[in-house]
């Protein structure tokens, strides 16, 4: 995992109030909503995630569509905030 993306962790376990996630144990693909993510956050989680995002990096995500497809993994919500920085 890259600094950025560690960074990523970090503030998504701020805004969602996850005191317990083991950071060392979540890998970059890892599913970051839903029944498969390894930190149990759910869509209410993905619409914080989204805010602060928005509050924090400027980067806007238009719709729901969009907001799945970056909200997959930490690769793929580093890589759609470098592009639209």
């Amino acid at each position: 995992m890259e600094s950025f993306e560690r960074e990523l962790l970090e503030l998504i376990c701020t805004t969602c109030n996850l005191y317990d996630v083991e950071m060392d144990k979540i890998v970059r693909d890892d599913p970051l909503i839903g029944p498969d993510s390894p930190l149990g956050t759910d869509s209410l989680d993905a619409l914080e995630i989204a805010v602060t995002i928005q509050q924090e990096y400027g980067v806007r995500m238009d719709s729901e569509n969009t907001s799945r497809i970056v909200l997959q993994s930490l690769a793929t919500l580093a890589e759609y905030i470098k592009k639209n920085e």
